[in-house]
């Protein structure tokens, strides 16, 4: 049905319902259009609108208006893809889509949804006949504008069918089918929980040259790093160009956000039973930076002071 349908199409699928053009969204339709992909899509943000039309795609007013069919396109195959916020947002458009959408649809999850959601949104959407994909998309804003690394996960063989899409949106090898659906996401999970840990560590690293007796150029040595060595990386290329605008970071504040993938990570850890000490103090020490009050820190502090007379400075002091 799916290949009978897609090849009436044209073969390659060249025209793509995009949810969502935000950062991420916005630089997948350009990548998108530029590979030859008719893109038409929505957001709540209309002033997006300009500069999706100005690459040559359609803007809709709502997701309604989007997906709506006509008597000429009532047997074509929609290709759905969302790059929305994981949590409540995704959840709401995808039970629109599952109104508004028919047997032989195509719904992709291309954002960070949290794996066992994307198992039950796989569940809805089958038993309606429609195909799901969760797509766990890496390489940040520049790689969804120039190339991105993507994670699939659903039915193989319309996947097969659908390939061509992820080929033109990913770089070389860029790109790899994980396996049932739910698949896709898990492994995105565990690609951010290793992100944060690197991330740690990198930035224990330059805290201890920071504060060392020797007097380093810290571009300088995060360029070193990425040439030849063995912890050589994007990562590392990103610290350099940071530490080439204010090598100081006089400017922000130390004070680190989190999204869900590490807490699930190291949720995941806890299900299995494992271990995975790197991963998860990088999560705690997220927590930690958003702390300004410090109580847990004045009680240890208090107690020092109360059993051994040790030190305990004071406000003002």
């Amino acid at each position: 049905m799916y290949e009978e349908r897609l090849l009436k199409q044209g073969g390659i699928i060249v025209e793509i319902h995009l949810v969502g053009l935000g950062k991420m969204g916005l630089n997948i339709a350009i990548n998108l259009l530029e590979k030859g992909h008719l893109v038409k899509a929505f957001d709540q943000n209309v002033a997006v609108a300009k500069t999706l039309e100005e690459k040559g795609g359609l803007f809709f007013p709502s997701l309604e208006t989007l997906l709506a069919r006509t008597e000429s396109n009532d047997t074509e195959v929609k290709i759905v893809w969302l790059m929305l916020p994981a949590g409540e947002i995704t959840k709401m458009v995808m039970n629109d889509c599952l109104r508004l959408l028919k047997v032989g649809d195509i719904l992709i999850d291309g954002g960070n949804s949290k794996y066992s959601e994307s198992k039950k949104h796989n569940a809805a959407f089958t038993a309606k006949g429609i195909t799901f994909f969760d797509v766990g998309t890496s390489g940040g804003v520049s790689g969804a504008r120039h190339g991105a690394c993507m994670m699939i996960g659903g039915n193989r063989e319309v996947f097969q069918l659908i390939e061509p899409i992820f080929a033109s949106l990913c770089v070389d090898n860029g790109y790899v089918f994980c396996g049932e659906a739910g698949s896709g996401h898990y492994l995105k999970m565990i690609h951010n929980g290793i992100e944060y840990g690197m991330m740690q560590a990198i930035g224990e690293g330059f805290n201890i040259l920071h504060h060392s007796e020797y007097d380093y150029d810290l571009e300088a040595v995060a360029k070193v790093f990425n040439h030849g060595s063995v912890i050589r990386s994007w990562l590392m290329e990103l610290t350099q160009n940071i530490l080439s605008q204010d090598a100081d970071l006089s400017e922000i504040e130390g004070v680190i956000a989190s999204s869900g993938e590490g807490k699930w990570t190291v949720e995941e850890v806890l299900r299995l039973q494992l271990s995975a000490p790197v991963i998860t103090q990088s999560l705690l020490t997220r927590y930690a930076s958003k702390d300004e009050e410090k109580y847990g820190e004045k009680v240890i502090a208090s107690l020092r002071n109360q059993f051994g007379g040790h030190a305990m400075t004071k406000k003002g002091e």
